[in-house]
């Protein structure tokens, strides 16, 4: 068995950080303080539980310039979810977008990083726990009656492949649900699952999380 020498060792390990780093910098936010990107900024390349431990009173603008995001409400990944894909949110109204739900700031943040718009997949179900009537789509999907589901309801959801993000009402409106394939191992078995502020399995519109 062949053993590594010293200067292999050293040219691995600086390949390994190397891979480190561009898998972080595939994942890069800033976000300052005040509106319209004023006030004390910060750029991260990985996940922000709680803004406030950083010295900030709230995030009110976001750029994105490498993606997506989901930034929620409250720390710790609590609250209305709201997707953060590349690109400029100047104030609160281009990340909540037609939800209707006055959400002026952010407190933590993550990166998607499943999401993979050209393989995605999921499937739909009639009932909790995965079980009934399914459906498969994969494609985005305004009016999901449109399409053929019966219900404004989707008891549970079973993601196949990259990430998706569902809205409460048609044409992507109303809350947001982000959907993960590496989260829950994909599967959503009842609204308790889909975040801590849905308090319904209403879910009329889906589409794929752009990457």
């Amino acid at each position: 068995m062949r053993h590594r020498n010293a200067g292999e060792s050293r040219q691995a390990a600086m390949m390994n950080q190397r891979e480190q780093m561009e898998q972080r910098g595939q994942f890069r936010i800033t976000v300052w303080e005040e509106e319209h990107f004023h006030g004390k900024r910060c750029e991260f390349m990985l996940e922000c539980p709680n803004i406030l431990e950083r010295g900030f009173q709230k995030i009110r603008s976001i750029k994105v310039e490498n993606g997506p995001w989901v930034g929620y409400e409250y720390p710790e990944y609590q609250g209305q979810q709201f997707i953060l894909e590349k690109g400029d949110y100047p104030c609160y109204q281009a990340w909540s977008g037609n939800s209707g739900y006055r959400t002026e700031h952010l407190l933590s943040f993550r990166p998607v990083k499943c999401a993979n718009h050209s393989d995605s997949k999921v499937t739909l179900y009639e009932c909790e726990d995965l079980q009934g009537r399914k459906f498969e789509i994969c494609d985005d999907y305004p009016s999901l009656q449109a399409m053929g589901w019966c219900s404004k309801e989707v008891p549970s959801i079973k993601v196949n492949s990259g990430a998706w993000v569902g809205y409460q009402f048609p044409g992507y409106r109303g809350y947001q649900y982000i959907f993960e394939r590496d989260r829950r191992q994909g599967e959503y078995k009842n609204y308790n699952d889909f975040g801590t502020q849905a308090h319904t399995n209403q879910i009329q519109s889906i589409r794929r999380v752009q990457h």
